[in-house]
């Protein structure tokens, strides 16, 4: 059985055959698909989706990239989205200075925010992190948001920031980049204990080889998992009974869902 801990089948790439790609997902093994969320909108399709549909569970939040549609009346409705039984996470949060979308100012408060309705809800976090290793990390060192936990999704930093990142008590997950050529992934992943590491697709993004370039979907975590297995020298089905249960402890709520 896999977790695809982070994807997005909110997102239009999904609006007409939906049911077909969970369908796919099932027969592959994904027993649970964690759909995170961009905006207001995007949460709001994220929670009907779960309420829907039985393998789905939502993370709601802001990405940095969309930091100007905060506004913090708004933050009521997260704040409810967050109580609901199938909403595991506020994510996808964090920092993007790879592409100049928001003021850097704009996105680190939109973030501390976030971070701030975890700590204030319970949930965990999913990280976005790109271009900003020192910035995120400063925030989540705050001494308020000790309590807070998560996972960086999609890591594309280095193995000394990576080991960071563990030791503050986060955990790691990695993409189909893992399987490209030329990643530098499999190295990172090699170094990091099993028991820090889940499985993810960001789906419709960054489908993994034999399907790179085409549109992603949660069935592929597969070809992830059995990059993982291979890095790790074990089994394929040991990756998949660790990253489980790495994911049922990070999101309570998910594992609630199993009892």
């Amino acid at each position: 059985m896999f977790i695809d801990s982070h994807c997005h089948l909110n997102f239009s790439a999904f609006d007409e055959d939906l049911d077909a790609v969970v369908h796919r997902a099932v027969e592959a093994g994904v027993d649970r698909i964690i759909v995170a969320s961009v905006d207001e909108e995007s949460s709001r399709k994220a929670v009907e989706l779960a309420e829907r549909t039985p393998q789905i569970y939502a993370a709601v939040g802001i990405h940095p990239q969309d930091a100007q549609k905060y506004a913090e009346e708004s933050i009521r409705i997260f704040q409810d989205w967050a109580r609901h039984p199938k909403v595991v996470a506020i994510g996808e949060i964090g920092l993007d200075y790879y592409r100049d979308y928001n003021p850097k100012e704009l996105q680190v408060r939109v973030f501390k925010r976030f971070v701030r309705l975890a700590k204030e809800t319970g949930l965990p976090i999913i990280v976005h992190n790109r271009g900003a290793d020192s910035d995120v990390m400063a925030v989540l060192s705050d001494p308020r948001f000790k309590s807070v936990t998560g996972v960086f999704h999609c890591f594309s930093s280095d193995l000394s920031y990576a080991r960071n990142v563990l030791q503050r008590g986060y955990l790691i997950s990695f993409t189909g980049i893992v399987t490209f050529k030329n990643s530098e992934s499999a190295a990172i992943l090699r170094e990091l204990p099993e028991e820090k590491l889940m499985l993810e697709t960001d789906a419709p993004l960054l489908a993994p080889e034999p399907h790179r370039g085409k549109r992603n979907e949660p069935a592929f975590i597969k070809f992830v998992a059995e990059k993982f297995a291979e890095v790790k020298q074990i089994s394929l089905d040991e990756i998949a009974k660790i990253t489980t249960q790495n994911a049922l402890r990070l999101f309570p709520k998910l594992r609630n869902a199993f009892d």
